[in-house]
């Protein structure tokens, strides 16, 4: 078991739990991500390491409460435990001295933008920070980027905090004033293609996150099969990042849909017994 240290609700439906789990926080690097199980008759799922404490041997996760597993993790509370922590799994990031390097975090995409930011940081990069979010609740760890030594320009599609509008146009301003070297993106397929699109012409080096594909975070199910340069490749072992010019985002768009029947059903079900419970 994997005792929960603390539990604490970061946005809508966003939770950040810090758990104890002494071998991944020795041996994790970012980029990479952990599968966990709240119970033991609970599904796999992967979720990425935002930080690691390998003094205190914790490891820091922020989940989105969308599917039952996730819901069901999120209800987790401070002193409770984790049934599986498994990792740290995938290719940790490629971090070097890229000179300016800018992170888009798209809503809990944020949370695998972070450690990103901190290692670029780290390895002596200008690093600035563009996160976004629907609204202000959903825009997270913006503290946190800029106290890691990154320049953070915060925005939400309604305007209720910081810069209106969308990450791109924000990125397409940076893009537009500044010389980029490198641009990460982690968040919702759509955005990350979006990012992909509007560096593409300007050759600028960019890298995604395809951690939304993932499934079971082995290969063995191949849920996370991807069109790299018309190559496959498994996002959880041979990723989770790639090259974001290469990527198949239209193929990539309809497998990321493919287990959504199975979600709805799997949602309700869960409702069900949460009603019979109450």
């Amino acid at each position: 078991m994997y005792r929960i240290v603390e539990a604490t609700d970061v946005g809508p439906a966003v939770r950040k739990i810090e758990v104890e789990a002494a071998n991944v926080a020795a041996h994790y690097r970012a980029g990479q991500f952990v599968i966990v199980r709240p119970t033991t008759d609970s599904e796999r799922i992967p979720l990425t390491v935002a930080a690691a404490d390998n003094a205190a041997g914790t490891i820091t996760l922020y989940v989105q409460g969308i599917g039952k597993t996730t819901r069901q993790l999120n209800q987790l509370e401070t002193g409770e435990a984790l049934s599986d922590v498994a990792g740290p799994l995938g290719r940790p990031s490629e971090v070097e001295n890229y000179g300016t390097a800018v992170v888009v975090g798209g809503g809990v995409g944020t949370a695998i933008a972070y450690p990103v930011v901190k290692a670029l940081v780290a390895a002596g990069n200008r690093v600035i920070a563009i996160v976004g979010g629907r609204s202000r609740g959903f825009v997270i760890l913006e503290p946190e980027l800029e106290a890691a030594g990154a320049e953070v320009i915060a925005c939400t599609d309604d305007g209720s905090y910081g810069r209106p509008g969308f990450v791109t146009e924000a990125l397409a301003d940076v893009i537009e004033s500044r010389a980029v070297d490198v641009v990460f993106a982690a968040g919702p397929v759509p955005m990350m293609r979006a990012v992909a699109e509007l560096t593409r012409p300007a050759q600028i080096r960019t890298i995604a996150s395809l951690n939304p594909i993932m499934v079971d975070g082995t290969g063995m199910c191949g849920g996370c099969r991807v069109d790299i340069g018309g190559e496959t490749r498994f996002a959880c072992v041979d990723g989770p990042e790639f090259d974001a010019h290469l990527v198949d985002f239209e193929l990539l768009a309809r497998r990321n849909q493919a287990y959504r029947n199975f979600e709805i059903r799997q949602n309700a079900a869960f409702d069900e017994c949460r009603a019979v419970n109450s």
